[in-house]
């Protein structure tokens, strides 16, 4: 009985991490509706102007995006391809991962899958709390990633902000100073709000790029739901007639 409920326990522990953040600090919840096709579009435009850059998306070819958010491949062309890239080929960058391993310490990763990795609230959350912190090299933290490697790309669109301190005392009773919110110290091209919704539109596309294939399977699965409640109105009576003698 122990064991189980050490293993529960255990189980649980990345959960509960991931729900509280990278500092503990509380994750909001992304609004996530893949069957919105405008907010996919509209994140797709966001990932491949502010994102692409860096970051690829390997895994995901732009025919099949433009299928699954409603556009042909002339406004797959027109509208989400910046290169010389066919409408066939993946969403990959040309930064070579040399070059960017020498300006950030690192290669950007791949994010086709980032979204199944952190979950959508963290992502929601990380886009929009990164913060002005001189002492970091690119001039930038985040909230949920301390001391994160990546500049904060996003700010014209958000503007720059800086943290908001409360004083909270810890469990033996010493203060300590967290982050409770943002103030806006230079205002970008987009309000808070309009800010919030974009944000939550391109979480839903990296949402819809971890998995393609889910907007068929849950579509599928509403018909296999359905064919086995009929299956049951049938298969049901002619089990008892064929136990009926046996009871």
């Amino acid at each position: 009985m122990k064991t189980k409920i050490l293993t529960l326990f255990c189980l649980a522990l990345p959960a509960a991490a991931l729900a509280a953040g990278g500092g503990g600090y509380p994750l909001d919840k992304a609004p996530i509706d893949l069957h919105n096709e405008a907010s996919l579009q509209r994140g797709a435009q966001l990932f491949v102007n502010y994102c692409m850059g860096c970051h690829s998306a390997e895994y995901q070819r732009y025919n099949r995006l433009g299928r699954d958010v409603g556009l042909t491949d002339e406004q797959v062309k027109d509208n989400l391809i910046l290169t010389g890239v066919k409408v066939g080929d993946t969403m990959k960058n040309a930064m070579p991962k040399a070059d960017a391993k020498k300006w950030f310490g690192a290669a950007p990763p791949d994010l086709s899958v980032i979204a199944r990795a952190r979950g959508n609230d963290y992502l929601y959350t990380y886009l929009r709390t990164f913060y002005v912190d001189e002492k970091r090299p690119w001039g930038v933290n985040n909230v949920v990633f301390p001391s994160v490697g990546m500049p904060h790309v996003l700010w014209p669109l958000q503007g720059l902000q800086k943290p908001v301190y409360a004083t909270v005392h810890d469990a033996s009773g010493e203060e300590k100073h967290v982050i409770e919110g943002f103030e806006l110290v230079q205002p970008g091209a987009m309000s808070l709000p309009e800010f919030d919704a974009a944000m939550a539109d391109l979480v839903n596309f990296l949402a819809y790029i971890a998995e393609p294939a889910q907007l068929d399977r849950k579509a599928v699965g509403w018909w296999v739901l359905a064919f086995l409640v009929l299956a049951l109105a049938v298969f049901y009576p002619l089990k008892k007639e064929y136990w009926k003698d046996v009871h």
